[in-house]
């Protein structure tokens, strides 16, 4: 009888895999332990990308630790918010197909590289640099690679980067990215070649990471 029959079990709330969760839920600890006044004002200074320091005397590692330390640095809520939904839009798709471990190290690289990218176009500046766009960006782009667009290979391979739908996809993002890099967002300066960076990065280099994974098997040509 139906009344006898067990409930059918509940879908999760959310489907995303659990590295991205905590990735997430990592982001947002470092937040409200800085804005509840835990995290001391030299551990930020020293986290925080500067391009300027890099030509002072700062001992090796104070310069290169802020290359990964910024991106768990956020500048408010809102600027934690868009970018937690972001990684939630796309990290999903990189994570489910790699695995946590080249997961992450994707995001780590996707940050490091945007940071570098930053610094070429900034070389000297003294303005900060914080948050994960960058590293979110690149996730964006390898993410697209993996999408079944119309006319792409639907065997399990990645899509050509000079495929029509990517080209127009980067145009509009670099557009955007022009745009609210030159008008800056809620008062708050955008580093648009940062996420330029983190972007082309995730569309290039994510044919190597698929080699890592799957060898041969389903390489991009």
């Amino acid at each position: 009888m139906a009344f006898l029959q067990s409930a059918p079990p509940r879908e999760p709330f959310l489907h995303a895999p659990a590295s991205v969760l905590w990735l997430i839920g990592v982001m947002v600890a470092v937040h409200l332990a800085i804005y509840f006044g835990l995290v001391p004002e030299a551990v930020l200074d020293y986290l925080v990308f500067v391009p300027a320091r890099l030509m002072d005397g700062t001992d090796l590692l104070g310069k290169l630790v802020p290359f990964v330390g910024y991106i768990f640095l956020h500048g408010g809520a809102m600027h934690l918010t868009f970018n937690c939904l972001w990684l939630l839009a796309f990290g999903p798709i990189v994570a489910r197909r790699y695995g946590p471990g080249l997961f992450l190290g994707f995001f780590l690289l996707s940050g490091i590289v945007s940071a570098l990218l930053y610094l070429a176009f900034n070389w000297g500046s003294t303005i900060p640099v914080i948050g994960a766009s960058g590293a979110i960006s690149g996730l964006m782009g390898g993410g697209l690679r993996m999408m079944r667009w119309p006319g792409t290979p639907s065997s399990g391979r990645l899509a050509p980067i000079f495929s029509r739908q990517i080209l127009v996809f980067s145009g509009f993002w670099l557009i955007t990215n022009l745009i609210f890099g030159l008008a800056g967002f809620d008062g708050q300066t955008i580093a648009w070649q940062a996420h330029m960076g983190g972007y082309l990065f995730g569309l290039v280099a994510i044919s190597a990471v698929d080699w890592l994974r799957f060898g041969r098997r389903y390489s991009a040509g």
